[in-house]
């Protein structure tokens, strides 16, 4: 589902007649309740009464109308937008952004990725996560729905210096990887494993296996990054499943620019390359395995490190668009764009990230 996109006041307010009628739920949920209004069992007139306004009172009412925990699930059905708040109509009235990111993400540039989050100011306008708390126990215990969670994890916070907390215990150092734990600790096991497969190869036979465990790594990386870091629409809908999604993905769109939590921790590196350890083992000889193994461990290090620095370094030219179009996934279309390292297996299977703006068809 993409992410619900941002209405104004005055086009909220605008949605107040029979053809159209539009409510709000604590001034931020906007319900287009049109289709219902022959189905209320209170009657059209009172949905009428409160289009284009707040309606979380009257729905508490209980000597008014008392509402079920049935009713609030059926107007879920009827969800449409994200009432705006004055600071959000104002970026939306300043020229020269990219308003349509901006609808659905919260986010209108780049550079709005590193603007630090009023924690405060958030967590009231959207009844998400408090960066001031612990992240993990609010995901288990805040009951989200799967429509909600993901609308919110991909409108990019930033936490600022430091990273926000997970466990909020002695825990909380496993959950922070620097980038240079990468190339420290697996480089030296693609080298050993290298000399290894060398032991039974020729370098002409080596060289263009270890190759092809490169390339083979590039289409494993848009795999994991398409199919399960973004099976968005095939979680299952209830606290764990969203938990464990928000963990192996969701932070990292949630809080893109957090330095320590953005490339893979080493024990969830060996949890997910193991199976490709076996299957490579299993499909080929041990030399011919280990050589197109150890290929793709390289590849992995080069995608890790390359997502490193396209979030927080200054870049030569080619990476510089691959910066634009790695980053646009997390503030324009996190459906698009799964390419770290290349936009190769994005342009094969449809799903470059293509720049529509005005500024884009200028060039």
């Amino acid at each position: 589902m993409a992410p619900l996109p941002l209405i104004t006041q005055a086009e909220f307010q605008s949605h107040s007649t029979k053809k159209s009628v539009y409510i709000s739920i604590d001034n931020r949920k906007v319900y287009d309740v049109t289709r219902f209004l022959n189905e209320h069992p209170g009657g059209s007139d009172l949905l009428l009464d409160y289009a284009g306004r707040d309606a979380t009172k009257i729905m508490a009412d209980l000597v008014s109308h008392e509402h079920s925990e049935s009713a609030y699930e059926i107007l879920d059905e009827y969800l449409v937008g994200i009432l705006a708040t004055p600071e959000e109509e104002q970026k939306l009235l300043t020229p020269g952004i990219d308003k349509d990111s901006y609808i659905l993400t919260g986010v209108a540039s780049e550079q709005d990725l590193s603007l630090k989050t009023d924690f405060d100011n958030d967590y009231k306008s959207h009844k998400f996560l408090d960066l001031k708390k612990p992240l993990l126990m609010q995901m288990l215990r805040g009951n989200f729905k799967k429509d909600f969670y993901l609308q919110q994890v991909h409108r990019p916070r930033h936490y600022g210096n430091g990273s926000a907390p997970l466990f909020g215990n002695f825990l909380e150092p496993l959950s922070k990887t620097p980038w240079w734990v990468v190339p420290t600790i697996w480089l030296p096991c693609v080298g050993y494993g290298t000399y290894l497969a060398g032991q039974g190869l020729s370098i002409w036979a080596l060289v263009p296996l270890w190759c092809l465990g490169l390339f083979l790594w590039t289409f494993v990386e848009y795999l994991l990054h398409r199919m399960l870091f973004h099976m968005d629409e095939r979680l299952p809908d209830n606290r764990y499943a969203l938990t464990i999604h928000f963990l192996l993905h969701g932070v990292h769109h949630y809080l893109p620019m957090d330095k320590l939590r953005l490339v893979m921790p080493p024990a969830l590196f060996i949890i997910l390359a193991t199976p490709f350890y076996r299957l490579a083992h299993l499909l080929f000889p041990y030399h011919i395995g280990m050589a197109i193994f150890c290929g793709g461990i390289f590849g992995y290090i080069c995608y890790d490190m390359t997502h490193y620095f396209l979030h927080h370094a200054v870049l030569p030219e080619y990476f510089r668009s691959l910066k634009s179009y790695h980053l646009g996934h997390h503030y324009k279309n996190y459906e698009l764009g799964f390419g770290v390292t290349s936009k190769f297996w994005d342009v094969v299977f449809g799903t470059e990230l293509v720049d529509t703006s005005i500024q884009a068809k200028s060039l």
